[in-house]
């Protein structure tokens, strides 16, 4: 029992180390070498010569600009889109369907929708041959810049269709603590439509409940890297994307310029960041307004007709592009404009196996490990919340949301610099603390509503029969939250599987 006890008081400042030191030291490792410092390069004094270097780089600007926009942009209609589904079919029989047919794309990487994306839209992709040639009329694929086109319009809806599902069960974990039912009940029957309901009365609780998420939502995307690699425009490319190419130049001292690059990259997500805070202010004075105006707003049935097609159009998508992956993985010869290939075989399959069990199985435990200790770091320091009746406070939850929200290429290379140091790059280890340093807070996030929700009195009950504290999380707590448990562990283990650090040994 005492062991245990230990073991709950450590865990936070254990928890919030894990989270934040890689993180400080990753920063500084990229800051440093910005400014010029970084001996085993030759860089043995400060300067600013590497930031003007930047500035001097062709496209610079627009890159920086465009994931500015990507940013800004992705975010803002993936939010509106579940919003909307949200105000016009909570509570329904379509909501619930949507609800089980949404939910499994959050298991789906970034990468792998964005190549299904690109087999569905592309000029010889799966749309085009289904309506060619009787609809189209061509016999050959059109010369058209559909993928990688230049105003990344196809990266981002690559990146919407991936966001939904993950703002949607967002909004379903904070519902909760809005009495979102009675909430909308007062509004209808003070004359409002659904929409109106949701957004004068539900919307504003609602978003300060997921705000940090929605946060996450604009860094991820001002920062993507695979999904831009796949997707987005390479004339130039995005900032992040830049970034990956100059670290990876044979050139070392091009590092130099990558570590300037990776600031930038710093400064333009804390730019979308700044300005969807000014987005906010409009849509609370938009808000604001409409109420005032008193408009009930009842015909709203094309504007809720219109979200819940998004909603199952977004799904689609994405299982129509896992499901054209598939289809091109065991095709043989397919010409256009043949809707299925000519024949079937196995042999991209066998050839590929032999060479990805290695990577597999490293991918496996990496994710295995680093999902167990994240499950024992999160339950411990919940443990501890619990017994105390602290931690709730929302600066707490922002040091959660940290690595989150910082740029993950703006410090990974510091981290890097900071692993060779140490001389464990490359290594088993090092790689599991970069996959836990954002494996950690998805599943914090994940169990910390149900474990709080926990009703207390079936431990007051333990302890009056007797049972130790240590007892009653075994005997108790844990079999009960034994759901919310796995579903923390599945998206943990989802979320390390998907992830590529540049930790990464060869074999990863």
């Amino acid at each position: 029992m005492a062991g245990g006890v230990r073991l709950a008081r450590l865990a936070p400042p254990l928890t919030l180390a894990i989270l934040l030191g890689p993180l400080m030291f990753g920063l500084a490792g990229t800051a440093l070498p910005a400014l010029g410092y970084l001996p085993e390069l030759g860089g043995d004094h400060f300067t600013t010569a590497h930031f003007s270097a930047l500035g001097q780089v062709p496209g610079i600007h627009r890159s920086a600009l465009l994931s500015i926009l990507i940013g800004l942009v992705t975010t803002l209609v993936s939010l509106g889109a579940v919003a909307g589904f949200v105000a016009s079919d909570l509570g329904t029989a379509t909501f619930a369907r949507i609800r089980r047919m949404i939910s499994p794309l959050l298991s789906v990487p970034h990468a792998a929708a964005a190549f299904g994306l690109a087999f569905l839209i592309a000029p010889s992709g799966l749309i085009m041959r289904l309506i060619s040639p009787w609809l189209t009329g061509l016999d050959r694929p059109p010369d058209l810049l559909i993928i990688n086109d230049p105003m990344a319009l196809s990266m981002m809806a690559g990146l919407i269709v991936k966001e939904i599902p993950f703002l949607f069960l967002v909004m379903l974990a904070a519902l909760p603590q809005t009495r979102h039912l009675e909430t909308m009940r007062l509004g209808r029957s003070l004359g409002y439509g659904r929409v109106a309901s949701f957004t004068l009365l539900l919307w504003p609780p609602l978003y300060r409940q997921i705000r940090l998420a929605v946060f996450a939502v604009v860094a991820y995307a001002t920062s993507v890297v695979d999904v831009a690699l796949i997707l987005g425009p390479h004339l130039p490319p995005t900032l992040a994307v830049r970034l990956i190419d100059w670290m990876n130049d044979p050139d070392l001292q091009t590092r130099f310029l990558a570590s300037a690059g990776a600031v930038l990259q710093l400064g333009v997500t804390l730019t979308a960041l700044i300005a969807w805070m000014g987005l906010e202010r409009i849509g609370a004075a938009l808000v604001r307004g409409f109420g005032h105006r008193g408009q009930r707003w009842r015909r709203d049935a094309m504007l809720r007709l219109g979200a819940r097609m998004v909603m199952i159009a977004s799904a689609a998508i994405v299982f129509g592009g896992i499901a054209a992956l598939a289809l091109w993985s065991v095709s043989g010869l397919w010409q256009f404009p043949d809707a299925l290939p000519s024949s079937f075989t196995l042999r991209s399959w066998m050839q590929a196996m032999p060479r990805m069990s290695g990577p597999l199985g490293t991918t496996l435990a990496v994710a295995g490990f680093s999902t167990l200790i994240a499950l024992a770091l999160t339950i411990l320091s919940l443990e501890r919340e619990y017994e105390t009746g602290r931690g709730r406070g929302g600066g707490a939850l922002l040091l959660i949301y940290l690595p989150l929200i910082v740029p993950q290429i703006s410090f990974m290379f510091g981290l890097q610099v900071l692993s060779i140091w140490l001389g464990i790059d490359a290594s088993f280890p090092a790689l599991v603390l970069a996959h836990l340093v954002f494996v950690l807070p998805y599943v914090f996030l994940s169990l910390s509503d149900p474990w709080r929700a926990h009703d207390r009195r079936h431990d007051l009950i333990a302890a009056g029969l007797g049972m130790s504290r240590c007892r009653t999380l075994i005997r108790i707590r844990l079999p009960m939250l034994t759901r919310a448990i796995l579903t923390a562990a599945i998206r943990s283990w989802r979320r390390s599987c998907a992830l590529q650090g540049s930790l990464s040994d060869k074999n990863t």
